[in-house]
């Protein structure tokens, strides 16, 4: 196993040198920054470049390919303003912390543009990060993936809406954050992978994913009252997709009144190599925003008001569908400056109806409920203290509860009834959060941050009980012991960045961060298997039972990036990342005991290595260990070719490695995507943009033997977009899995539909991805 970790470190150093060779050696010939129309880079916005390299590529560049640079966003004159295209990046509002060193290297941005090009394929917001260096994705529901930065996952991610932390309500995370909001609604998307600065973390340890939606847009002070819109509508041939989106807007120089609306529908998609359909991956879902903007000189206030509806969504790998989910979402932000800086306060308030049961798919019937809801606010204050001297500080609350309930079925005594199953009864998690971070540049090359952070963690619930006695040890047990924890975390982030050149920067950091549990991690409390397989947001089919004892994790993560460039920024970029992270009490699990009547086994993807035997479905306990993670991130782009007659063409790509391992077992972690890679060839000619992408992941052989996670063999995939935009109107065609290729995700954990389907006996196979779908799109503008 060593071996061939140490066979896939090496196989991606030598790729980076190989690059890194070529890159100098053509540098010289490369460089061209009088050039007319310059291929603009097509990497996603590192967050890094300098005045003049913005206004270098300022001029817009529609691509469809996926991925392209933030800063590329100005419509040309001759253009029809398109509220849905790309907001100019002077109005996408800018907070505290949107420049220096509050953005660190490994920070990349997805601007309008990038965002655009890949709605056709897809109306899960999660997938558009797939473009991001460190981000890979669990499969979940069909708009509800939830996203992992350098392995580390779930909660161990921060994930800001509109700067709303939105907590999932359910016990299978079916409703995460990027959930609620609808790629037709997304103006930027930012990744900070790794090292974030305290300011932009707190309660996690992996890194933050920022999105924001379409700003409100004003008027020019000779338009009196201006209005425009948009309609879009796009097909997905697999699974018969069907989505649409529309905005309207009236605006007068001060005041703005926006709506975002979206639909989007599809059915069970079909597997590769003709294969037949993946049950429970059938979903429907409805979002409308109304937003209120008013300004007044620079300061600017906002209103967002958000009705999400999913009125159903399957889950491939869960024994539970999500069979309705109501939420309403409220955010205000009020930014301010005065003459000693500039003050952002923002507030919030969220509350989801979240059901469960089993669609057609899954035989059987029990109903699950959640109530859930989220408050909070945030202030945050930008101090220039000298000419080189920054202080960012600030102050953040957040207040979750969470009702967890399951009514008795009828018939179904007295595993199922005759009383309801009270899981969490009235949980609550408050957080109180203080930073406090310090920027300074010592001269032309060299800037440094330090920050601090303070998180006290308040959590408490209520008595519980079970559908019968037959639950009523559990429940006594837990019952008799207090639930009230307080947690006391405590964060530090140092970077140091070197640019001894204008072609060259290195930057070093270290992070302390801490995560408290979740209340699932420390609440849930039934061992029997029905009510433990409940638990879980893995996709393992195992079950899961709380830990009152549960400490906090903390990891500690060094990273080291060094990125070279042209002058200008959009020739030829590369990007190399690796990094380490220690978790002190990492919340993994330890096994409780098996499940030898749930029958049936698990089948490895066609590796041909070895089936598990009908007691391997197992029930586990959340617990401490001490575990490590370790990786590196790669990113390049290039400019190839330039011509008048045939247009510009450009490359770019990403390689992703992670490895991570319990160091109190050895057993390797969960979920850590192999050795992949992300090669796309980009072309623009004219008003029509045009892309190839081939991805490429190894075989997963590397698993965890706790959960008995499948291996799954390697893959590679290619997918063609393209895009033309005609006065008002834009058309998008692509074909995703080109060659129809059966393949299985590597976390796309088991699946538990089609095993369900069979009677639960027999193998129980990983779960395959999708097979080759026709996309087309229209938006028109107005």
């Amino acid at each position: 196993m060593y071996r061939n970790r140490r066979r896939q470190l090496l196989g991606a150093a030598a790729m980076t040198v190989i690059a890194l060779g070529l890159q100098n050696r053509d540098a010289k010939a490369q460089e061209n920054p009088n050039a007319a129309n310059p291929m603009p880079p097509v990497v996603v916005d590192q967050g890094n470049a300098t005045p003049s390299s913005k206004k270098a590529v300022r001029k817009k560049i529609q691509s469809s390919g996926g991925q392209s640079t933030s800063t590329v966003s100005e419509q040309s004159t001759s253009e029809p303003s398109n509220p849905l295209d790309s907001p100019d990046e002077a109005e996408v509002v800018s907070g505290v912390g949107s420049k220096g060193m509050a953005v660190p290297l490994t920070s990349t941005r997805l601007s309008r543009q990038t965002i655009q090009s890949q709605m056709p394929a897809s109306s899960d917001t999660a997938q558009l990060l797939t473009t991001v260096p460190g981000v890979s994705l669990f499969t979940s529901g069909g708009i509800s993936s939830l996203p992992a930065i350098n392995g580390l996952n779930g909660d161990r991610v921060k994930v800001l809406v509109n700067g709303m932390v939105i907590s999932p309500a359910c016990t299978n995370q079916m409703n995460p954050p990027l959930s609620y909001i609808d790629p037709s609604q997304v103006a930027t998307a930012d990744v900070i992978a790794g090292v974030t600065p305290v300011g932009k973390g707190g309660d996690s340890l992996g890194g933050t994913i920022t999105v924001e939606s379409l700003p409100p847009q004003f008027a020019d002070v000779s338009e009196g009252v201006r209005t425009s819109g948009s309609i879009s509508a796009f097909y997905r041939s697999n699974g018969d997709g069907i989505a649409t989106s529309a905005h309207a807007e009236a605006a007068t120089r001060n005041v703005s009144l926006g709506y975002t609306g979206s639909w989007a529908k599809a059915d069970d998609y079909s597997r590769g190599d003709d294969g037949p359909i993946v049950r429970s991956t059938l979903y429907q879902a409805y979002n409308h925003a109304l937003t209120l903007g008013m300004k007044n000189g620079a300061d600017l206030f906002t209103f967002q008001g958000v009705y999400a509806s999913v009125p159903y969504q399957g889950y491939v790998n869960q024994r539970m569908d999500m069979v309705d989910n109501d939420a309403w979402l409220f955010n205000t932000r009020y930014m301010t400056h005065f003459n000693w800086g500039t003050l952002d306060v923002r507030a919030f308030y969220h509350q989801t109806k979240h059901r469960m049961d089993m669609l057609e798919d899954k035989s059987g019937a029990m109903p699950m409920s959640v109530d859930g809801t989220d408050a909070g606010y945030s202030v945050k204050a930008e101090i220039p203290l000298t000419t080189v001297d920054i202080l960012r500080i600030g102050n953040e609350f957040h207040r979750q509860t969470l009702n967890d309930w399951w009514p008795p079925v009828a018939g179904m005594e007295p595993m199922m009834g005759p009383d309801t199953f009270i899981d969490i009864n009235h949980g609550t998690r408050q957080r109180l959060g203080t930073f406090a971070e310090w920027e300074h540049r010592w001269d032309r090359a060299w800037s440094t941050l330090l920050g601090v952070r303070n998180d006290m963690v308040w959590m408490d619930t209520g008595d519980v009980k079970g559908y019968s006695s037959m639950y009523a040890a559990d429940a006594a047990a837990f019952n008799a012991q207090g639930h009230a924890r307080t947690d006391a975390n405590f964060d530090v982030t140092a970077l140091a960045r070197y640019e001894p050149s204008a072609t060259e920067t290195y930057e070093i950091g270290y992070a302390r961060k801490t995560r408290s549990p979740n209340l699932y991690e420390r609440y849930a409390w039934s061992t029997g298997a029905m009510a433990a397989d409940m638990i879980g947001w893995y996709g393992d089919a195992n079950g899961y039972v709380g830990n009152l004892d549960l400490k906090p994790e903390v990891g500690n993560t060094v990273s080291f990036t060094a990125g070279w460039h042209d002058r200008a920024r959009h020739t030829w970029e590369i990007k190399v990342t690796p990094y380490y992270t220690y978790v002190q009490d990492y919340i993994d699990a330890n096994f409780l005991k098996s499940q030898s009547s749930m029958g049936g086994g698990m089948d490895m993807g066609g590796m041909g290595m070895m089936d598990m035997a009908s007691t391997e479905f197992v029930t586990l306990q959340f617990a401490n260990h001490a575990a490590q993670l370790y990786g590196v991130n790669v990113s390049a782009s290039l400019n190839l070719w330039e011509s008048n007659v045939y247009g510009q063409f450009g490359l770019t790509g990403i390689i992703g490695y992670v490895n991570g391992e319990n160091l109190d077992t050895g057993d390797a972690l969960y979920h850590m995507m192999p050795l992949n890679a992300q090669l796309t060839l980009n072309h623009r000619l004219g008003n029509w943009s045009n892309a190839v992408q081939l991805n490429l992941v190894n075989a997963k052989d590397d698993v965890n033997a706790l959960r008995h996670e499948p291996t799954t063999p390697g893959y590679a995939l290619v997918d063609l977009r393209s895009s033309y935009q005609w006065q008002n109107v834009r058309l998008d065609f692509g074909i995703e899995n080109v060659f129809d290729k059966l393949y299985y995700p590597p976390l796309g954990g088991v699946d538990w539909a089609d095993y369900a389907a069979a009677g639960q006996s027999g193998l129980i196979s990983p779960v395959p991805g999708q097979g080759r779908s026709f996309n087309a799109g229209v938006t028109v503008s107005f």
